[in-house]
């Protein structure tokens, strides 16, 4: 979440080796005074509906990353985003064709509030079968009570909403014909989830991942008393599953993660393979866990 949190923060540029390219990554401090109460105006920035390949769809905001996942037996929305930003999720799945009563599985990314605030009021809207990561399920049924990093301050908090099923790492979630992997990647949060799924289109197959958050929020604590036992543990953790994971889709939580506008150009002016990006998702990964480690050494330097 932080490279989208903070987008007026002075960026430089990284050049990286990789698959025998040299390409260029525009980095975020990891840390900054902005707090977690001050909403990234891009968060509420309508952005236009459209297919990303196959059964896939993006519906979300600018900022805010939401999808559509169609299948003959119903739709599977990921993450909820605000509350807020129900009407404009439910706008953009019906400008695309289809029915927002039709959304039968709600998965999210992870327990905070842009993310799954608005999960009470699509699940009281459609009827959604509600699946979130074992470690967020007490999270997301206090509304965000007890969050480790945010759960005293109101601005981080929402409706209390009962999950239907608690999901597992590698768990699958299945719907007509559709298969998404829940992998578990935590340290943003307890239960911080990456979705992959295989989407087919015109003849080709692709691994799309969905990539829940790898970064460290201000405020989170690795040295000394860490913000929760095993935080570091965790990340490390969640570092080799990112690495081990085969991609071409390559997403995420939040639009920047992935650079979303640029690729919609893109896509826009008949690029119908712009998010195909295995070296961007490759070259991503490797610069959050450069960004952690040189936090966890200022840390523990304390």
């Amino acid at each position: 979440m932080l490279l989208a949190m903070f987008p007026s923060m002075p960026r430089r540029i990284f050049l990286r080796r990789s698959f025998g390219l040299l390409m260029a990554f525009q980095l975020s401090p990891l840390t900054t005074s902005r707090t977690w109460a001050q909403n990234d105006p891009e968060w509420t920035e309508p952005f236009p509906p459209f297919r990303i390949a196959g059964n896939l769809y993006y519906v979300g905001s600018k900022g805010l990353a939401s999808y559509l996942v169609v299948t003959p037996e119903g739709n599977l929305l990921i993450n909820s985003s605000l509350e807020s930003s129900v009407p404009q999720i439910r706008a953009s799945i019906e400008k695309l064709g289809f029915r927002f009563g039709d959304t039968k599985i709600l998965l999210i990314s992870h327990a905070h509030n842009d993310h799954d605030a608005g999960s009470a009021t699509i699940k009281q809207l459609t009827g959604a079968k509600y699946m979130v990561m074992d470690a967020d399920v007490p999270v997301v049924e206090d509304g965000g009570r007890s969050d480790f990093a945010y759960g005293r301050s109101a601005s981080g908090r929402y409706k209390p909403t009962k999950v239907d099923r608690v999901l597992h790492d590698g768990d699958e979630v299945k719907l007509g014909g559709t298969v998404l992997v829940a992998h578990k990647t935590p340290g943003h949060t307890k239960g911080c989830t990456t979705w992959t799924l295989k989407v087919t289109d015109n003849g080709r197959s692709y691994d799309a991942v969905i990539v829940g958050s790898p970064n460290v929020n201000p405020g989170y604590r690795l040295g000394r008393n860490p913000s929760y036992p095993g935080i570091v543990a965790d990340y490390e953790k969640t570092f080799r599953t990112l690495r081990s994971l085969h991609c071409d889709l390559f997403l995420g939580a939040h639009g920047s993660y992935f650079r979303l506008t640029e690729k919609y150009a893109r896509w826009k002016n008949g690029d119908r393979t712009a998010f195909v990006d295995p070296q961007g998702y490759a070259g991503y990964v490797a610069d959050r866990e450069a960004a952690f480690q040189r936090e966890l050494t200022k840390q523990k330097a304390r």
